[in-house]
């Protein structure tokens, strides 16, 4: 089903992104996690696309693990960058033979063994351009990611905005943002879209640091500010894992908390293929009655 109608249908709910195991070998593991989160009656579950379509037959495989052996909704991220027009046609109707009616668009990543790549001279420059792409197709519903402090190459926020607007102008349903960790950074992006005439639904992205050192190094290379009193509660926890663990469960689960207060209906989980930490926050918080 279309994630636009989803939507519409429904008004509140929570997703979960997933990437594609390595191998066919981690197919029972990873179905296991996905059938876990399976309960709580995701809007949808999405696989995320390799820079340069690295991953493209796995994600492709995942989708169809995931579609065979469930009844949630699907939908693909997809790269453009370094992609061609007849590259792109040929996986886009594959899709559809599949029945795969959703995709995120995004510019994606150069390949880490090009430094001197230029995005924006192939076939796609930006994810607008991949997204006006799609959209020709009139059978995808279509996500676009947002960066609540500013896309890491924007030389400013006002700049970002700009981009964005124009993404989502291009035949955007949906947004999704990048992971953040002071919900005052959405609240503030939220207030500069609206300024901006953006009227689609912008679901918040949600990732517990459990891991600090991981996500710390993640956070750095998307621009995703880390409370600085956080830190300073991780840092002496480094080696500690388990009490690593539940201080990043409690912030994320505060994080939530405020962002269901505050009028926030929809919530996107950064699953990293991991149930556990995900099901704790859910059932703490009580989304099943609260956000379903």
């Amino acid at each position: 089903m279309k994630l636009k109608n989803i939507l519409k249908e429904r008004a509140k709910g929570i997703s979960f992104e997933f990437f594609p195991p390595r191998s066919a070998e981690g197919k029972d593991s990873f179905m296991k996690v996905v059938n876990t989160l399976k309960r709580y009656n995701p809007l949808y579950v999405s696989v995320t696309y390799g820079a340069s379509g690295s991953t493209q037959d796995r994600t492709k495989n995942t989708l169809t693990w995931i579609k065979d052996a469930t009844d949630l909704t699907v939908m693909s991220h997809l790269t453009c960058i370094g992609a061609t027009k007849t590259s792109m046609d040929v996986l886009l109707r594959d899709y559809i033979n599949l029945g795969i009616e959703n995709i995120l668009a995004l510019r994606g990543d150069p390949p880490r063994n090009m430094p001197d790549f230029d995005p924006s001279i192939g076939e796609f420059r930006y994810a607008k351009d991949l997204v006006e792409f799609i959209k020709k197709y009139n059978y995808f519903s279509i996500a676009v990611a947002v960066y609540p402090e500013g896309h890491p190459e924007s030389p400013s926020i006002e700049k970002d905005m700009e981009y964005t607007k124009e993404k989502i102008d291009a035949g955007a349903d949906f947004a999704i943002t990048q992971m953040f960790f002071d919900n005052r950074y959405y609240y503030d992006f939220i207030e500069r879209a609206e300024k901006r005439g953006i009227k689609i639904p912008i679901l918040p992205g949600i990732m517990p640091i459990t891991d600090f050192k991981k996500i710390k190094e993640f956070a750095s290379f998307c621009k995703a500010t880390i409370p600085k009193d956080i830190e300073e509660k991780m840092v002496p926890l480094i080696n500690k894992q388990d009490e690593m663990f539940k201080l990043g469960i409690e912030h994320a689960t505060k994080q939530c908390a405020d962002l269901i207060n505050n009028g926030i209906e929809y919530l996107h989980f950064y699953t990293m293929n991991k149930s556990e930490a995900f099901s704790t926050i859910i059932d703490g918080l009580g989304l099943p009655s609260v956000l379903t």
